[in-house]
């Protein structure tokens, strides 16, 4: 008969196979798609077995995200540790290339796209939010004591962007050798750490003519254009699964019926929603770029409009937290157009070389790290509300792009 700590060990490594499986399928295919058959099937169980470590689906799910979390605070915690900021970001970014890394060689399952917890029931989602918030406290560690609540909120918005672009990174870390790493990770923390443009601290953007982007009192929306909203909103709110087709209807007091006679599925909207974002994103850069002026002021005239639209418009970008659910073609397809976009942010900073507005930086990892910055925006909404001035809202949040993390703003 085995002893009690080769029990306990033997017991220890199912469960964590089980919960890594349970990662890799969460990341491919959502949470919904993710059932307790599938996760057994993948590592060669029978779905009794599971359910003996993992009586409900919800709790398999609920220890993925936590264990997900606990790997981001060790992470954070880790890269606390150094003496000096700079040293503690680049310690950061290079805790999770190398996750990366080793997620790339082989090693499965060791982190879950947290973008359904809001998702799950109250009581479950509270216990994971609260776990987040320390990871974001330790992130905000990072910067030192806040002399003020000016400084309090600076340092709040450099931790959720450095935070958010880490959470990015593996999406756009595929197209990237492993042997190549090291490098990206460099330039990560040259653009988080020092800024984009030529003149660190340069901000004066132009204020872009809306044309069709915003949400007016004098155009109302039609009525698809309000399930759009209401579903970007919901999903940005409550992720995929949250946003239920009866709770999209129910904020627009219509009936399920009258859902599906615009939307043949709620995959559909979300599709919808995904093009209406990038649609939108796209004009906002045009007209970027027929601005007058160097390329860092049509560049950030951009951003400064896109986080007007993401801090104060009734109908924010959708974020991409919807991506997991979509299936694998759709994904490629959105993902390829989010791309574009970013390739388009990169051709913008390649110009600003010429031009002598940009600083010398690699233009493709600082035009994910823009992407990250924008996307995580929204989740910032409750922040930007607390400045009296929208403008400083905007300008503070950017400032990670203006003049970089290291910077003394005070």
């Amino acid at each position: 008969m085995a002893n009690k700590p080769d029990v306990t060990k033997k017991f220890g490594e199912k469960r964590t196979a089980i919960v890594r499986a349970a990662s890799v399928l969460i990341n491919e295919t959502g949470v919904q798609a993710t059932t307790l058959t599938k996760v057994a099937r993948a590592i060669g169980l029978n779905a009794t077995s599971v359910t003996y470590y993992f009586p409900r689906k919800d709790q398999l799910i609920v220890s993925v995200y936590a264990e997900t979390i606990a790997l981001l605070k060790e992470m954070a915690e880790e890269a606390l540790a150094e003496d000096t900021l700079e040293k503690r970001i680049a310690r950061f970014v290079q805790l999770h290339v190398a996750l990366r890394d080793r997620i790339r060689r082989g090693e499965q399952g060791l982190m879950a796209a947290l973008s359904e917890i809001r998702s799950l029931d109250q009581e479950q989602q509270d216990e994971l939010l609260f776990a987040y918030r320390e990871v974001v406290n330790d992130v905000r560690a990072f910067f030192g004591e806040p002399a003020d609540e000016k400084q309090r909120a600076l340092f709040s918005a450099r931790a959720h962007i450095l935070i958010e672009a880490m959470l990015w990174w593996p999406v756009w870390s595929r197209r990237y050798s492993v042997l190549d790493f090291p490098r990206v990770e460099t330039k990560i923390v040259d653009i988080l750490c020092f800024g984009i443009p030529a003149q660190r601290g340069e901000w004066n953007p132009v204020a872009l003519e809306d044309d069709g982007w915003r949400v007016r009192e004098d155009r109302p929306l039609q009525q698809n254009d309000e399930f759009l909203r209401a579903a970007t909103v919901m999903i940005n709110e409550r992720g995929y699964r949250g946003a239920s087709v009866n709770r999209i209807a129910e904020a627009l007091n219509v009936t399920k019926g009258s859902f599906y006679h615009h939307h043949d599925a709620k995959d559909d909207l979300v599709l919808k929603c995904f093009q209406r974002s990038y649609d939108r994103l796209s004009k906002v850069q045009m007209a970027g770029y027929d601005l007058e002026g160097s390329y860092w002021t049509r560049l950030s005239s951009i951003l400064n409009e896109l986080l007007q639209l993401q801090f104060f418009d009734s109908m924010p970008l959708l974020r991409t937290t919807a991506l997991q659910a979509l299936d694998s073609e759709t994904k490629v397809d959105v993902v390829m157009r989010s791309n574009r976009l970013a390739r388009r942010f990169a051709g913008f900073l390649i110009d600003g070389f010429a031009d002598g507005s940009v600083r010398a930086i690699d233009p493709l990892v600082a035009s994910q790290i823009i992407m990250s910055t924008l996307n995580g925006a929204y989740e910032a909404r409750r922040w930007a509300g607390r400045f009296d001035d929208q403008e400083d809202a905007v300008e503070t949040y950017l400032s990670v792009l203006s003049e970089g993390m290291l910077a003394d703003r005070s």
